[in-house]
């Protein structure tokens, strides 16, 4: 069992393929450091996607998530590296990864990168009383 970071996401087939649902975690330990000072920058990452036929193991997604803790990367840059990694994995009917990065000089910045498939439209919303 790997208990070292690796940049490899495994998948496992998608066991509700033909209906649309949304897959929802929160990543709360997310470190990478700052290209400019060499300090650690924290966020927590918020992903969320409709599942085609691939969904994401969790184990491979934490150390996935942990091979950034050492590189040096600006906030814009590593939020849509991410995303564009899990897009080629799950080939996913939509993607979300938000990532909340805590206070740094007294600003708080939220990056929000998206992915979907060309011709997938979510269902309507349903309001609720």
């Amino acid at each position: 069992m790997p208990a070292t970071p690796t940049t490899e996401l495994e998948t496992f087939q998608n066991p509700q393929a033909a209906r649309d649902y949304t897959i929802r975690m929160q990543i709360p330990e997310f470190t990478c450091l700052c290209p400019r000072t060499g300090q650690p920058d924290f966020a927590t990452l918020e992903l969320e996607y409709v599942p085609d036929r691939l969904c994401v193991e969790l184990k491979s997604l934490k150390l996935y998530i942990w091979s950034f803790r050492d590189r040096g990367t600006f906030h814009e840059a590593v939020t849509n590296e991410i995303a564009d990694h899990l897009d080629a994995a799950l080939h996913a009917r939509f993607l979300r990864l938000t990532a909340r990065f805590n206070v740094r000089g007294g600003i708080y910045t939220t990056v929000v990168a998206e992915r979907r498939q060309r011709d997938w439209q979510p269902a309507p919303a349903v309001p609720l009383p």
